[in-house]
């Protein structure tokens, strides 16, 4: 008998002021489901206090604290997280996951291309509030400004309601647009988009080469580079001895947004199960989290290359969920966030939402943005490059630019 489809997601609100919601999720199991709920989370600006989850290889229980906010669409987040849960219908074993041919089908992908008759502080964030909104998500931006101050748009955009090939919808969302930019808006359209995604989905062909090895390093070095958060200490550590079927993963570290994506996303990627699991983040910023984790097929965690190579990566990830850098660009300056991509192709959420966010509270324009995907020491990195106006670059020190975004992107503001 299966679960009511009421009762795979159940979300309970806080009942005082300054405690924090309850999600629990009650479904089948499936590897990298912890990974895929703590991205929806994300995606609607949750963070997580404290988590504990539990599965015995087929049915999964998961509990949520979450920091409430006031703007959260509750309902809309119900039903985005019963999506990501396998089927909840059944409980019969040939149902758990849906069959490899009936995988759903990628989004498609719309160019929302518009004009605006000049630039202003906070323009760019604006539009991408909006888009957040409506359930819009950004694949792929191109911003740049024309000499006589007018501002192009360039915006790659997937529809979680999958309605953006209809007028109505299309329509809706020039009109948010519309009140949002005000009379600064010259055009607007909304078509599916055609081969210039593909082209515009690579990116500029070269990075600049003082940073690459720095930003996209893969290793811990000894020293700590720039961009290193050097104050933010990590212990991982692995221990095989305490469960007959389990190894057992201790991480102490510091919080930040995100922080139990950023560790469900590696222990995915590296196709790892967690069958129990608790989090527990303190009021002073310190988190502790004790995993009961196995491989694929089901064994410990024995060989200690594997172990070095996951305690590496997982130390990495939470040092460096994101990277951010500031270079010359000739005269100008540049600012780059790096972002890792899963491997099942989806980058982290709300990263240009952040991005965009400070540089509006650091009352900073924006005049050209490209975002694209590159390969770098054989895994995917989804690269944002926002080029400064250059008639504020020079007033605010670039130190300031790069701890302001950094701050914002990590949950420190």
């Amino acid at each position: 008998m299966g679960v009511l489809y009421e009762d795979v997601v159940v979300i309970r609100h806080a009942e005082k002021p300054g405690d924090p919601t309850v999600i629990t999720v009650n479904c089948p199991d499936k590897t990298g489901l912890g990974c895929d709920l703590c991205r929806v989370i994300l995606l609607f600006g949750l963070s997580i206090s404290r988590g504990d989850f539990s599965t015995d290889g087929k049915w999964c229980y998961i509990v949520f604290w979450v920091v409430d906010k006031p703007t959260t669409r509750w309902h809309l987040l119900q039903k985005r997280l019963l999506e990501v849960c396998p089927s909840y219908f059944t409980t019969s074993d040939i149902d758990y996951y849906r069959p490899e041919n009936q995988q759903p089908k990628e989004p498609d992908v719309f160019l929302m291309k518009f004009w605006c008759s000049c630039d202003r502080k906070g323009l760019l964030h604006d539009v991408t509030e909006v888009l957040f909104v409506l359930e819009l998500t950004i694949k792929r931006v191109k911003v740049s400004t024309t000499p006589d101050g007018r501002v192009m748009f360039l915006f790659f955009i997937t529809d979680s309601r999958e309605l953006l090939h209809t007028k109505r919808r299309q329509e809706e969302t020039i009109d948010y647009l519309t009140a949002a930019l005000g009379d600064i808006i010259i055009s607007c359209e909304i078509d599916l988009a055609g081969p210039e995604f593909t082209a515009c989905s690579h990116g500029a062909p070269f990075l600049p080469s003082e940073i690459t090895e720095d930003i996209f390093s893969l290793e811990l070095p000894n020293g700590r580079p720039s961009g290193f958060l050097s104050f933010n200490p990590v212990s991982v550590t692995m221990d095989n001895t305490l469960s007959p079927s389990h190894t057992v993963v201790r991480i102490l570290c510091q919080d930040h947004k995100g922080l139990i994506y950023d560790i469900m996303r590696t222990l995915k990627d590296y196709n790892i199960q967690v069958s129990y699991g608790r989090f527990y983040a303190s009021s002073k910023g310190s988190c502790e989290l004790e995993l009961f984790i196995m491989q694929a097929d089901g064994r410990k965690l024995i060989d200690p290359s594997k172990q070095n190579a996951l305690r590496s990566r997982l130390r990495m990830e939470l040092l460096r969920p994101l990277r951010v850098g500031v270079v010359s660009r000739g005269p100008d300056t540049e600012l780059l966030v790096a972002n890792p991509v899963e491997l099942s192709g989806r980058g982290r959420p709300l990263v240009f939402y952040d991005i965009t966010l400070a540089f509006k509270i650091l009352n900073t324009c924006i005049f050209s943005v490209e975002i694209g995907r590159h390969m770098i020491h054989g895994r995917e990195w989804e690269v944002y490059r926002i080029l400064l106006d250059e008639g504020e670059c020079c007033s605010l020190p670039r130190k300031k630019v790069e701890e302001g975004v950094r701050n914002r992107l990590m949950g420190w503001e």
